[in-house]
């Protein structure tokens, strides 16, 4: 018999436990989150895996090290295709607002002191009541969310027709290398027209795009234990060390770092 997939119910809150309650959540791979919408914002940051939400229209993927915001009475939904382990942080809505926190879902760029407090509460997960030490970290982390560049989605798409099927083809082919001309010539455009679809619909240029594609499908391959050399191959660099520089470059950490942090 086929398993199905993992349905995670959200919580059942009538009010927060805290203005600021962190809760974490360690996922099997096939998990889906159904539609919800609560009355605080919700912050979303993967330890590991990549989480892909929807919200407002758009499709949102959470790599390693990069946060998702959604704002109160937002509805979401979304899932993990690999297993996943991350954290949420509800807050409440006035908390929210005085914090200067975005007023619609994006993706935040996360610094690496908020990456630190997050793994310090992954490995010492505040109780409630919470005291007043954990109370003030949570407040610092909220603080540096308010004042964190927002970046959209971290691997965007676009209703544009000939740049949809760029993508597309891309998605399932990520090991192709082809110059940009030669894919606009493959979808009967120009590599200028390609190239000013691509940073009007996704905010970079499609190498950059390309580059976090690899990373996105990197991440379960060393999750299941695939070598860094293996890996590199099947998403079409000609060296490890290439491709160790790129994942390093995107995400501050090198593959086997994330491979350990995955165990």
């Amino acid at each position: 018999m086929t398993k199905g997939p993992h349905i995670h119910q959200p919580l059942d809150f009538e009010t927060l436990p805290e203005p600021v309650f962190f809760f974490e959540r360690v996922m099997p791979s096939d998990t889906i989150y159904p539609p919800q919408t609560h009355r605080w914002g919700e912050f979303v940051f993967s330890f590991c895996g990549v989480l892909e939400l929807h919200a407002e229209g758009s499709l949102f993927r959470v790599p390693p090290n990069h946060g998702l915001w959604h704002p109160p009475e937002t509805e979401h939904r979304g899932g993990n295709r690999a297993a996943s382990l991350h954290c949420s942080l509800y807050i409440e809505p006035e908390l929210a607002a005085a914090k200067g926190l975005p007023y619609t879902t994006c993706a935040l760029t996360i610094n690496a002191m908020v990456r630190s407090m997050l793994n310090h509460l992954r490995i010492n997960p505040p109780v409630t009541p919470y005291t007043q030490q954990e109370s003030r970290l949570l407040d610092v982390v909220v603080d540096q969310l308010g004042i964190a560049p927002c970046a959209g989605s971290y691997l965007p798409t676009s209703d544009d027709a000939a740049l949809s099927k760029v993508l597309a083809y891309l998605e399932d082919n990520p090991r192709d290398n082809c110059p940009v001309r030669q894919l606009a010539e493959r979808f009967g455009t120009t590599e200028r027209t390609l190239a000013r679809k691509a940073q009007r619909d996704l905010g970079m240029p499609l190498s950059e795009w390309r580059q976090r594609l690899k990373v996105v499908r990197a991440m379960p391959m060393l999750q299941a234990g695939v070598t860094v050399e293996n890996v590199a191959l099947d998403l079409g660099y000609s060296t490890a060390s290439a491709f160790i520089a790129m994942f390093r470059r995107l995400l501050d950490i090198t593959p086997d770092e994330y491979r350990k942090n995955a165990e």
